[in-house]
């Protein structure tokens, strides 16, 4: 039997293998279009490994939201195993269409659907539907585990390093950030997810000198809080793996004896940042 309260995403969260399911919540997928063929992202579809080597080979890659009626038909299956009430937490609307896809489907569902803009991409918005779950495993109503799916994505840190921006370009997503294409090839480019947008944070002239500071700000941004930490890569593992390991070592007190999460990008977002692409998700325990 469904629980009263289901929280949804989207396989843009970058949730652990097995966390979706043990935790009860559902993941809706977006698409990614390699050459002619439309897959859905996973390891089954459009996996991270897939993208990588589309993107190096010069094969179009582009990405889809899901359909309106792909979603309400999530909403009513949820529905009909019993829940009550579906609370959908999903990537920045200014990056993606699908937050608007959910709130047109959310107006048709048989039950009542909440519908939140984490205002951030990948493993913080995976972050905010955990807090969710946290919230109704606790037996918190559907409106206060929406306030903490929308607390912990606002007090969510996602930094990352592109060894090019011709990616983001190319998507469109590169927002605030474009004023870094006139001198893009001189530089290696630390970015971070602000107001639900791609904006520019450092210029640093090598890659390694950008991996340091990555890992710098990471650790200022935890301060004296308990954090949850994800890396996530494209196609970069052992300077994820390495990254995950100084991290562990520096924050061991915030982290509490839980582990850095090290995981490769899906192949939505993969699509958008490219191969080399390195980020740090960190998220205060409120």
């Amino acid at each position: 039997m469904t629980a009263r309260t289901v929280v949804v995403t989207d396989s843009t969260a970058c949730l652990a293998p097995g966390v979706a399911e043990t935790r009860g919540i559902t993941v809706i997928p977006l698409q990614v279009v390699i050459g002619a063929h439309v897959y859905d992202e996973g390891s089954e579809g459009a996996s991270p490994e897939a993208v990588a080597v589309a993107l190096k080979e010069f094969t179009p890659v582009s990405t889809s939201r899901p359909n309106p009626s792909a979603i309400l038909e999530v909403y009513r299956s949820l529905a009909a195993s019993g829940a009550e009430e579906i609370l959908s937490v999903h990537l920045s609307g200014d990056m993606s269409g699908t937050f608007e896809s959910c709130q047109l489907a959310a107006r048709q569902a048989p039950v009542p659907v909440t519908v939140i803009d984490s205002r951030q991409v990948g493993a913080a918005t995976g972050f905010a539907a955990l807090a969710a779950q946290d919230v109704i495993d606790d037996g918190g109503d559907a409106e206060v585990a929406a306030e903490a799916a929308r607390a912990r994505a606002a007090a969510s840190r996602s930094l990352f390093y592109v060894d090019t921006l011709e990616y983001l370009r190319r998507g469109g997503r590169i927002g605030p950030a474009a004023a870094l294409l006139g001198g893009a090839l001189a530089v290696k480019p630390l970015l971070e997810i602000r107001d639900g947008k791609v904006a520019s944070l450092e210029k640093v002239r090598t890659a390694n000198r950008a991996l340091a500071r990555l890992e710098d700000l990471l650790v200022q941004a935890a301060g004296e809080s308990p954090v949850d930490i994800c890396i996530a890569h494209l196609a970069n593992p052992q300077r994820a793996q390495d990254l995950t390991a100084r991290l562990t070592e520096r924050l061991a007190d915030n982290l509490q004896g839980r582990p850095v999460q090290c995981t490769e990008l899906g192949g939505v977002l993969g699509a958008h940042v490219g191969p080399g692409m390195l980020a740090g998700v960190l998220a205060p325990r409120l």
